[in-house]
């Protein structure tokens, strides 16, 4: 039985990222969703683009792009200079690409240019790294560099969780899709350590680019599988903390 699954911020993590596929006992048959964050942190981001482009010559994939998917891409491509990227988990990306074969170079910027910004499937659930702020949807997006850097949605999320949707005061923004999976936010910053739900949000961010563990979910049924703590696998490294 096909399944769709949706997988958190990877950051590098590339042992863990083997781990939930392996845990999962993910197949052909399966739909794969990565929200994001596939780079910078611990030390394969090289490895985990690789991992990525082969899943998508095998697997039906989909990979939407997150900030930091975009801040390296725009070193590759541009040369573009960022020293708070490299303070936040950049150099580790840059270490990992060091001395690699230029066409591997080329293939993996490809690669990151032609990640989605959003995913919409046919039960009206939505897929972005991030979040949005028109109240109107996706599709009236003015800036879309919030499908990949905004917090303000699941702040949002969190702080409508008590109230129904009958409620007069229920943000419209949260009203236009049946679910929203983000990445983005570490729910580690909120002492989470498991995918949280609020307000039609699914967060899945559970803190892999830190201390905690990478996570892939079934999004029909609900159940998760998880990789060890990242810490444990790199343990020579600090990964973003």
């Amino acid at each position: 039985m096909s399944r769709t699954l949706v997988i958190g911020d990877i950051h590098g993590g590339f042992k863990a990222l083997e781990q939930v596929l392996e845990r999962a006992n993910v197949t052909t048959e399966d739909t794969l969703i990565f929200l994001g964050d596939y780079v910078d942190g611990w030390s394969q981001s090289f490895e985990v683009i690789n991992e990525l482009i082969a899943l998508k010559s095998s697997h039906h994939c989909i990979f939407l792009r997150g900030n930091h998917d975009e801040l390296f891409y725009d070193w590759l491509k541009h040369a573009k200079d960022n020293p708070n990227w490299l303070q936040h988990g950049g150099q580790a990306t840059l270490d990992s690409y060091k001395d690699r074969p230029f066409n591997f170079i080329q293939i993996h910027t490809h690669f990151l240019e032609n990640l989605k910004n959003y995913y919409l499937d046919s039960q009206n659930r939505l897929f972005l790294h991030a979040g949005y702020t028109n109240i109107r949807g996706v599709d009236h997006e003015h800036f879309s560099k919030m499908f990949y850097w905004d917090r303000s949605l699941w702040e949002l999320a969190l702080a409508s969780r008590n109230l129904s949707k009958e409620d007069e005061f229920y943000p419209e923004r949260l009203k236009k899709y049946k679910e929203i999976y983000i990445g983005h936010t570490p729910l580690s910053r909120i002492h989470r350590d498991q995918p949280m739900y609020a307000a039609g949000v699914w967060n899945v961010d559970t803190g892999a680019a830190f201390t905690n563990a990478l996570t892939i979910m079934d999004i029909d049924t609900k159940e998760f599988w998880q990789s060890d703590p990242l810490p444990n696998l790199y343990p020579n490294e600090k990964g973003r903390n």
